[in-house]
């Protein structure tokens, strides 16, 4: 593609992105949403539902649900208040002229306090901490996510901005590192299913990669907690991300076309029934990186797809069925450059042609019951990584082959958790399994073949040849937690355990190797001024790429490794 072609590109890219300004040329937009009970997860009818600034107001009806139209094109902030429950605000939600915001929110019931005990903390933390988790939490909404200078609206960049996470020492990589911890200490759940790969091009047995695949438009608000883990989540040792997403539209077909600097990305969403029970969310994205490069005349040409979806579908008013699916398809290769480097040629030569595709789905059933909910979970995720390279790039041909690699991970998981209250105690139990399935094929030249200057060959090359024979094995866990307040609610106590175990390490069926107990207190002691405190130990199972490794002969050398184990104390 030459630069005039390559301007024309990005020139139109930008005119499809105008397309939903120009048509939705309005004065006023609308906003909808649904309100629920945190901890029973029942719609709550009659909640005020106010807009800071304006005189506009409304109430849930009986099925929980609001709709304000006719509002005046701005950012708000909203306030959700109901006797019985602590208020809530929400800041800096866009009402616009194309697109409806539809959000939901959980509303916490109110301890009976005494009066002159009031619990003030910032917005972010107060929206965030619960009684399971009173301190070491974050809460991003997708404003802040948009909002964020150089994020870019990837999510994996904005979260490394946040107080106590760092990034890899490669800056360009979305590498999470909490505390000292590796990035693969990290779990990441979206709307209760683990998704175990987030960016294009990751590093596997990591999680880092250069960009994020998440698309902004489907995220609610992401919750971080990088301590006090609930027990529920397993292999988490530095944090628990759980990315809350967005239900479709119920009111109308929507969406938006979002360009920048790397990328173009398609959202649509909306009803799917004119009961309005069934919803949608559906975007897809294609990078023009290759474009860039290009352009700049470097010799790399990185590519990638991803798609999102989310369908929900209220089966009765006690159930909710949710199918998520998240995929994308990497390619990294190479094209001629016009004026060669030696840095250039540098990267040309020592950088591995790479062929990614990854995806998760999952579908996921949520019954209320009697003071609280049941939720299933049924996923399968897969990774797939193929990586080449030769001796010289350019010509790619078979005899200069050095690197072959082919790895595939797939995760089969089925998850349950029931959540109720009893006379004051918050109770949580459930448990996990899985079915693992790992393969490796690997061939290296470590070292090439060593010739005479007569061409007779001095020295064989050294070379390794590797077919991991792990195959498939199980992976299962139980879990309970129960939580109380005391003493007029000063004292909120969460104690909880789980334990994991698997079919393939030597010790991996003993449940006692793994027992994880975790203790969080938190006290108000004054108006302003609450005491927090946790700790608890954690156990994560080895990579694939660890647990998969053979010897010579062929035969796995670590069946005998144990979890890895991380204890916390937090105060």
């Amino acid at each position: 593609m030459n630069k005039q072609l390559a301007v024309r590109f990005i020139y139109g890219l930008v005119l499809i992105s105008m397309f939903p300004i120009l048509g939705w040329a309005q004065k006023t937009g609308s906003l909808s949403g649904k309100i629920m009970d945190k901890q029973t997860q029942q719609p709550l009818a009659e909640v005020t539902i106010q807009l800071q600034g304006v005189i506009k107001s409304t109430f849930t009806d009986s099925l929980g649900q609001f709709r304000l139209s006719g509002v005046p094109l701005r950012t708000y902030n909203l306030i959700v208040s109901r006797i019985g429950y602590k208020p809530q605000t929400l800041y800096n939600i866009i009402v616009s002229a194309g697109n409806e915001n539809n959000i939901t929110i959980d509303l916490e019931p109110t301890a009976n306090l005494l009066n002159e005990v009031i619990v003030k903390n910032n917005r972010r933390t107060a929206k965030a901490a619960t009684i399971e988790n009173p301190l070491s939490v974050q809460r991003l909404t997708t404003e802040e996510i948009k909002s964020n200078p150089g994020g870019n609206f990837d999510i994996s960049k904005v979260i490394q901005t946040l107080p106590g996470v760092g990034g890899g020492q490669q800056g360009f990589r979305n590498d999470i590192v909490i505390r000292g911890g590796a990035p693969n200490e990290n779990v990441f759940y979206l709307d209760g299913i683990e998704i175990p790969v987030l960016n294009h091009f990751q590093t596997q047995g990591s999680s880092g990669g250069p960009q994020g695949m998440l698309n902004v438009s489907f995220i609610e608000d992401v919750k971080l907690s990088t301590s006090a883990f609930d027990a529920k989540y397993d292999n988490a040792m530095s944090s628990v991300f759980q990315f809350k997403q967005k239900n479709g539209n119920p009111n109308k077909i929507q969406g938006n076309v979002r360009l920048s600097a790397t990328e173009l990305a398609a959202t649509l969403e909306g009803p799917l029934a004119k009961n309005k029970r069934t919803t949608f969310l559906a975007s897809a994205r294609r990078s023009y990186l290759q474009v860039i490069f290009s352009l700049l005349d470097l010799p790399i040409r990185p590519n990638y797809w991803d798609f999102q979806t989310k369908i929900s579908h209220q089966i009765n008013k006690k159930t909710t069925l949710s199918f998520i699916g998240l995929g994308a398809i990497d390619a990294f290769s190479f094209a001629s450059i016009k004026s060669a480097t030696p840095e250039k040629a540098y990267i040309y030569n020592s950088t591995p042609f790479i062929n990614q595709w990854n995806y998760t789905g999952g579908l996921s059933i949520k019954r209320l019951l009697n003071n609280g909910y049941l939720n299933v979970a049924l996923s399968r995720n897969s990774f797939d990584n193929d990586n080449k390279q030769y001796e010289d790039n350019q010509l790619k041909l078979p005899s200069q082959l050095t690197l072959l690699y082919q790895s595939r991970e797939t995760e089969n998981k089925l998850r349950f958790d029931v959540n109720q209250t009893i006379k004051g105690f918050r109770l949580a139990y459930g448990g996990t399994l899985q079915l693992a399935e790992y393969t490796n094929s690997t061939y290296n030249v470590i070292r090439k073949a060593i010739y005479d200057a007569n061409g007779v060959q001095l020295q064989p090359a050294t070379t390794a040849n590797f077919n991991s024979p792990l195959g498939n094995f199980y992976k299962y866990g139980a879990f309970i937690q129960i939580s109380k307040r005391l003493f007029d609610n000063r004292l909120g106590v969460s104690v909880g355990t789980r334990t994991d175990m698997n079919s393939y390490t030597t010790d991996g069926n003993n449940p006692l190797k793994t027992i994880s107990p975790r203790l969080s207190l938190s006290y108000v002691l004054t108006n302003n001024l609450t005491l927090n405190g946790s700790i608890g130990r954690y156990f994560k199972l080895a990579p694939y790429t660890i647990l998969g490794f053979a010897d010579s002969g062929n035969q796995l050398v670590n069946k005998s490794v144990d979890y890895l184990q991380s204890t916390h104390y937090v105060a």
